[in-house]
């Protein structure tokens, strides 16, 4: 086993092209996020497919970091979870199974995994906490992901009796920001919604959205995510994985979450929409909003 390293930190963010690791980017290159001689590598799957432990190893191999940020997943649309719950488990427990045991191996000091809300049970009681992961299955629709996800929680446990490893994980809610999938099938709710109002406005038609917009969400800004996710690696201790989210007090309901898309858009169409929400939530959704229009013809639709 390699040494621990001592010195500036080399942290490998897997999953670097996605809406997190952009994210971590962003605030690495633009926001004063590195520290003096530190060394950040954005790593994609076109670089590198985690599910093959050779090519796993060699990144790791050609890299040598002393932390790591682990982003990368296996992940599709509802219908494709549905239809295909095996091999999402399959090829997550892969992925994060050859993460681990390479950082293990390689003598990584600290690797923070990126879980998700997804994985807690499906009946359970609110406020849910991180306790709470493993009190019942998840949902039948994508229980083969959630389960993968799971794992990395039981393995960073036994990372750290075996080993004394500090491996840890963070819990994100319904993150949203550039670089996100816009795809109407298959985005996150707030992206959908984004492309969706940009498509009604640019054929002059009615925005029709689904269900009754009452169901209220905790909404979090892929930046300020990205922010703290930056912290964990520095500053939290834990082996227990951590909720990161906003609070209750700044939930959004669907139907607000569509009112300050359709203001951020300049939307005039028909859209039977009008609440009050916080400030900082609308000027994020702007955000996101200038940034799909100004990058329309790179954004995953």
């Amino acid at each position: 086993m390699s040494e621990i390293k001592v010195g500036p930190m080399r942290v490998l963010v897997t999953g670097g092209s996605g809406l997190l690791g952009k994210a971590i980017e962003h605030v690495v290159q633009q926001e004063g996020g590195k520290l003096d001689g530190e060394e950040w590598i954005f790593l994609s799957s076109k670089k590198a497919d985690l599910v093959d432990i050779g090519q796993t190893r060699a990144v790791f191999e050609k890299y040598h970091p002393t932390h790591v940020i682990h982003l990368a997943a296996k992940v599709g649309g509802l219908y494709q979870h549905m239809k295909e719950n095996l091999q999402f488990l399959r090829d997550n427990i892969k992925i994060n199974d050859n993460v681990l045991d390479t950082a293990h191996k390689m003598g990584v000091t600290k690797v923070v995994s990126c879980l998700s809300s997804c994985i807690f049970p499906d009946k359970t009681s609110y406020p849910i906490d991180e306790t709470m992961i493993h009190n019942g299955p998840p949902h039948d629709s994508n229980f083969g992901y959630s389960y993968a996800k799971r794992m990395i929680d039981v393995q960073n446990r036994a990372y750290f009796q075996q080993y004394g490893h500090r491996y840890t994980a963070v819990i994100p809610t319904n993150v949203f920001g550039p670089y996100d999938n816009f795809n109407i099938e298959k985005g996150h709710v707030l992206s959908a919604l984004i492309n969706k109002t940009y498509k009604a406005k640019n054929d002059g038609t009615t925005l029709n959205v689904c269900g009754s917009g009452a169901p209220r969400r905790q909404f979090t800004y892929s930046l300020d995510l990205g922010r703290l996710i930056i912290w964990v690696l520095r500053k939290y201790e834990e082996i227990d994985p951590i909720i990161l989210s906003v609070s209750e007090e700044d939930e959004v309901s669907i139907k607000e979450a569509v009112d300050m898309i359709t203001k951020a858009l300049d939307f005039k169409g028909e859209v039977h929409v009008s609440f009050q929400c916080s400030q900082t939530t609308i000027c994020s959704i702007k955000m996101t909003c200038d940034w799909f229009v100004t990058n329309n013809d790179i954004a995953r639709t």
